[in-house]
């Protein structure tokens, strides 16, 4: 069982707060905010849609027939970007489990390396399905 069930709805509470704020941290130390904030009003003409969760922010764009996204999660000092399914790849930066690119604090304070990334994420979007 999860330990989250175990969890009154003050700590359950407090947990989601500390993540919430974790991840607006996280975003403003990496620029990562600025980076998407930049490509939704240059590259996607301000037709992009951001929605945000606890740790996780999509920026969304497209139709219902060509919706694309980019997946970001902002856990503890790493943010990983979800990918679409595809064999592990095989060098260092970013750490990739197959699933995700994963960057490191030391790996996203490079802002040169982090926009680099984004941008390949933006030509290669995770493409949503018809469940969406």
């Amino acid at each position: 069982m999860p330990a989250e069930q175990f969890l009154s709805d003050e700590e359950f509470e407090a947990q989601r707060i500390a993540k919430r704020e974790n991840a607006k941290r996280l975003l403003r130390e990496s620029h990562l905010i600025t980076m998407l904030q930049n490509l939704n009003r240059d590259t996607l003409k301000s037709r992009g849609r951001f929605e945000e969760y606890d740790a996780l922010l999509l920026l969304k764009w497209g139709t219902g027939y060509t919706g694309r996204h980019i997946w970001i999660e902002l856990l503890d000092d790493t943010i990983r970007f979800k990918l679409n399914q595809h064999l592990k790849c095989s060098s260092d930066i970013p750490m990739c489990d197959g699933e995700y690119h994963t960057f490191t604090r030391m790996m996203w304070s490079n802002q040169l390396l982090l926009e680099t990334e984004l941008m390949k994420y933006y030509r290669r979007p995770v493409a949503e399905s018809s469940d969406d």
